[in-house]
């Protein structure tokens, strides 16, 4: 605790207390003096009334709105500070009340703690309000009066941002694949960003790779998010989700304070006056499949919930995915899982298509079964533009790495590392390339054969196995088939193979 310090000024006892000071300016600076302003303000008032502020005792919070104390850092330091016994300090001096709070309720219960546990007085150096009962009310009514200025400048800053939005005009944080290179501009691409922003548009709308298998490709390619990051499944599915990038600015999504997701209709989404990643068509299209598979309540992947052929399985009569249903019954703890047709349960395909897994399955198998036996399959290659997206990537990070090996030596070489260090950032090095390299080679040209029947055989060593999760086994047939038609009718399979 810092003592009060005692002395004799024209035969006056003067006591010079210890005091903390509090600084805050918020985002919205139209009334605030800065920091160093207010600080100095504070710095004179203390000299003047004979107190002691010392440097540890000045907490600063900078562009922080002042509604929630929790989200105050220097605010809630300063609080805990103020708890120790015996309190090192006895007032806490704030250049206005608004600093210290613009919500009433929090601002009267801080007060009262720091008055009747603490013994510590919150000054404002500009507003005298006097140590009797009515200094008390025209508090009450400061911190009233700062709360509804608080509401009021929250009313007109979403009132302009709307307009703002309904006007087509960004004023969000860029998403991955867009930089913002001049306030108050339009964003622009980033071009390896957006490389990495169409890979995942290809392989969601290209294959039936879902957000997980999509998160774990991107990162084995050593890719990251825009903040440096590994990728998630929640992540895929928010770049899927945004129609950013087929050129729409989207805004009042969610609730600043609880983050919740908001009605559709309360959305505002406007063409915005900046170029498009994804090509409409595309960006509707994922879509489509992510309305038509993603149930956001199980939080999921579709491969892991239900059936390792969900989203594998078309209608011979519409071409639409058979939808996996699952039944449990409580009584005998057993599951029952059946396929069908997705138009058909929305009333817009007439052929019923309903089968059991215990009887789509052994179909499946032994149609596999069947084709791996043979010495010849047909099949497609993958989409030209996802091989290209993957190809190029995979270029970049081999380029990267070239320079990450060019750094490593030059620290090694300057002193900064020692010969065991840059050893062993070699060989993580070397790990990254090997793996890069083994992606380069895994996707065969055009004109070079592909053993088919020996990926299948493969494949069927998977998907018939009890050892192997649901997320493996739709792992496995989805690296070689690109869809299986069903035809309840004649009681067919038809499976279509891809390179």
């Amino acid at each position: 605790m810092y003592p009060f310090f005692i002395f004799f000024i024209k035969g006056k006892v003067i006591y010079m207390k210890t005091a903390a000071a509090y600084i805050r300016v918020s985002t919205h600076m139209q009334e605030e003096l800065s920091p160093d302003a207010q600080k100095r303000l504070l710095l004179e008032y203390a000299k003047k009334n004979h107190m002691i502020l010392p440097k540890e005792f000045i907490y600063v919070d900078k562009g922080i709105s002042g509604k929630k104390a929790s989200k105050r850092p220097a605010f809630m330091e300063m609080i805990s500070r103020a708890k120790q016994k015996p309190a090192p300090f006895e007032a806490i001096l704030v250049w206005k009340f608004s600093r210290f709070a613009r919500n009433q309720e929090e601002s009267i219960v801080y007060k009262s703690m720091l008055r009747n546990k603490c013994g510590i007085e919150v000054i404002s150096i500009t507003e005298n309000i006097g140590g009797d009962i009515y200094g008390g009310l025209i508090e009450r009514i400061i911190e009233w009066m700062d709360e509804f200025y608080s509401i009021r400048l929250a009313e007109d800053v979403t009132r302009g941002m709307t307009e703002n939005a309904l006007r087509g005009n960004f004023q969000a944080s860029p998403a991955l694949g867009y930089k913002v290179d001049q306030k108050g501009k339009p964003p622009v691409i980033v071009p390896d960003q957006a490389e990495i922003v169409r890979l995942i548009f290809d392989k969601y709308t290209g294959s039936t790779m879902g957000f997980y298998e999509i998160a774990r490709y991107l990162n084995s390619l050593g890719l990251k998010t825009r903040n440096g990051g590994e990728f998630e499944a929640r992540g895929v599915r928010y770049i899927i989700q945004n129609p950013i990038y087929k050129g729409y600015l989207r805004w009042n999504r969610s609730d600043a304070n609880s983050k919740k997701i908001k009605d559709k209709s309360e959305w505002i989404i406007r063409k915005g006056n900046f170029e498009a990643i994804i090509p409409e068509e595309t960006w509707n299209l994922a879509n489509e499949r992510l309305e038509r598979e993603y149930h956001p309540r199980g939080g999921v992947a579709i491969s892991m919930r239900r059936h390792w052929l969900s989203g594998l399985v078309k209608c011979s009569a519409c071409g639409a995915t058979l939808s996996t249903s699952v039944q449990k019954d409580s009584r005998y703890g057993r599951t029952y899982i059946s396929f069908q047709c997705y138009r058909y349960l929305k009333g817009k395909c007439s052929s019923n298509h309903r089968i059991s897994e215990k009887k789509l399955v052994p179909l499946i198998l032994n149609a596999l079964q069947e084709d791996m036996g043979k010495s010849y399959i047909e099949y497609e290659y993958a989409p030209a533009t996802s091989l290209s997206s993957d190809t190029r990537l995979c270029e970049e990070q081999m380029q990267k790495l070239e320079l990450k090996e060019k750094r490593i030596k030059e620290a090694y070489l300057d002193g900064v590392d020692t010969l065991e260090e840059y050893k062993e950032n070699k060989k993580l090095l070397e790990k990254e390339r090997a793996v890069l390299e083994e992606k380069l080679k895994s996707r065969p040209a055009e004109s070079e054969p592909v053993n088919m029947p020996g990926r299948i055989r493969g494949v069927y060593d998977i998907v018939s196995s009890e050892k192997y999760s649901t997320e493996e086994k739709h792992a496995a047939i989805t690296s070689v088939v690109s869809k299986i038609v069903f035809d309840r009718e004649n009681r067919e399979i038809s499976i279509h193979y891809y390179a």
